[in-house]
């Protein structure tokens, strides 16, 4: 990862015809009204702005008059292996978006996310960055990501590790690649906010990884490794965008 944190150029090359894309974010900015029965200002969640990629860590070239800063808050469910929980405390991933000399291009910015206690045991799951993410959707997906899950207790495990315990890691993440559920609808104009639904049903998840002694008994509890089709991440999603000028 270089030091502005730009997310790889893999797979952008094959999908620049983004012409879609590109027509919603500017009938986004330029206008398009609210959604019929959409939110009250006073009724949109607060989007923190604090973790966006700062101007100089913009591609070299980027004019910050076309780039903005996302937030996105994503609740749903997951399932993944015997875990099936809801996620009611909103996963947040903040990252920046534009173009340089006509070629789409993304800047990381962060992942924060509320531990899910996985019911019926002391364990929580904490989702992190498993570092790469590429949002520009197109006519087969929303975007895709990669995420791994930090192991942790409700209670003292004192023979469970701490950061290293996880489900996935940089090198083997989960990689989430999300079907649109429901259509991109705006929310508000002012503050600009809009809002879908994403769907990933096919990922897999691998064992758990840096967990001792405890890692068998672990992928026991947890039903790990899950193949494709044993899983899904369900998310409901709401953006704030903000431009950088």
């Amino acid at each position: 990862m270089t030091t502005t944190r730009e997310t790889s150029n893999r797979a952008f090359h094959r999908r620049f015809a983004s012409a879609a894309a590109g027509a919603l974010l500017v009938g986004l900015a330029l206008g398009a009204g609210p959604a019929h029965g959409a939110e009250r200002a006073s009724d949109l969640p607060e989007f923190d702005f604090s973790a966006c990629p700062t101007v100089d860590e913009l591609p070299a070239g980027a004019d910050p008059g076309a780039w903005r800063c996302e937030v996105m808050h994503a609740t749903g469910h997951l399932r993944m292996g015997t875990v099936d929980e809801p996620l009611t405390e909103p996963l947040k991933i903040t990252f920046a978006e534009g173009r340089v000399d006509g070629e789409f291009r993304q800047v990381f910015g962060e992942i924060t996310a509320a531990p899910i206690r996985v019911a019926g045991t002391p364990l929580t799951l904490t989702p992190q960055y498993g570092g790469y993410s590429d949002f520009l959707s197109d006519d087969t997906r929303r975007g895709e990501f990669d995420i791994k899950f930090a192991l942790g207790s409700a209670y003292r495990l004192p023979a469970l590790p701490s950061s290293d315990c996880s489900v996935g890691t940089d090198e083997d993440a989960v990689h989430l690649v999300l079907k649109d559920t429901v259509p991109t609808r705006v929310i508000s104009k002012d503050p600009l906010v809009v809002a879908f639904g994403a769907q990933d049903a096919e990922f897999t998840a691998p064992k758990t990884s840096g967990c001792g002694r405890l890692g068998r008994v672990l992928d026991r509890t947890l039903g790990l490794p899950s193949t494709a089709g044993a899983n899904t991440f369900d998310m409901d999603v709401t953006v704030g965008i903000r431009p950088y000028a």
